[in-house]
């Protein structure tokens, strides 16, 4: 079912002279608080959330019934990934959504033009607004379906403390990734004049290669080794495993440091492209 966001017209007030952190700061929290005015919206959606995670749980329970030990994942663990996964959903926003719908109003009404030139970075600027929007779906979103679950299901909850730190590092990254992800195809409207296109195929690859639909040790040949490597893993598989404690102690260096490698390069290719496409605007305007 497709996610609602509000929209945001305006890029935001002047830069902070407490500094440029304080000011993404503040972005950030703006974003968070925004999106809690939408109380109604939110309880909709984490109903939503929940009632495809029974369905999808209980799909899985008979799958593993079937075929115990399937993917590498019991019983147990398999239930628990439906659920981190449906948690995950819209706070990676794995759908799409978020900062694009902001973007995409921009395009239509020539106001992008005017968001490059203002004092304020403009990769940073709509970073901070999903990393707040994220941060209210987690806790939102995130944790209804979570606790739905635990209490119907068997649910594997990670056995150390620390866990749930590298966990939620885990969330940030994803989060990041997925913006990186997000904000390229954005910047596609630079050019397209309307990104709609782009979009819906992105919401295809990323549903399928992310995770949410099927852990990617289940996919099959090739295509099971290629998955895993590919920047949509970011947004859910690695998350989910990390909670699952599939990997432990200095065994986390990896998923984690796959997350932070993709992070930084869809950043930096984000950034490439943006001059790219301040330049075009400058040409085109004079």
């Amino acid at each position: 079912m497709p996610n609602v966001e509000p929209h945001e017209t305006r890029l935001g007030p002047p830069p902070d002279p407490a500094g440029p952190v304080g000011l993404y700061l503040a972005v950030a929290w703006g974003a968070f608080r925004r999106y809690s005015t939408y109380r109604a919206a939110t309880l909709a959606g984490a109903f939503t959330n929940t009632v495809f995670g029974f369905i999808l749980a209980y799909t899985f329970v008979a799958l593993w019934q079937a075929r115990p030990g399937l993917g590498g994942y019991d019983q147990s663990q398999a239930v628990t990934y439906i659920w981190v996964s449906q948690a995950l959903l819209v706070t990676v926003a794995v759908w799409g959504g978020g900062f694009q719908d902001d973007v995409q109003d921009r395009f239509r009404s020539g106001d992008i033009a005017i968001d490059l030139y203002r004092p304020v970075d403009f990769q940073g600027w709509w970073l901070a607004t999903d990393l707040g929007r994220a941060g209210f779906h987690l806790v939102t979103r995130g944790a209804v379906p979570m606790v739905a679950g635990a209490l119907v299901f068997r649910i594997r909850l990670p056995e150390q403390p620390l866990t749930w730190v590298f966990f939620l590092f885990s969330v940030f990254l994803a989060v990041v990734v997925s913006f990186g992800l997000r904000f390229l195809v954005s910047l596609t409207g630079f050019w397209l004049h309307d990104s709609e296109g782009v979009r819906s195929v992105m919401l295809v690859v990323s549903m399928f290669f992310s995770g949410m639909l099927l852990p990617l040790s289940l996919f099959p040949g090739r295509l099971g080794d290629l998955a895993p490597v590919l920047p949509w893993a970011a947004l859910v598989q690695v998350p989910t495993d990390v909670f699952l404690e599939r990997s432990t102690g200095a065994g986390l260096l990896g998923p984690l440091g796959f997350q932070l490698a993709w992070a930084a390069v869809l950043l930096a290719v984000g950034r490439a492209v943006q001059l790219l496409a301040t330049r075009k605007v400058v040409v085109q305007g004079g």
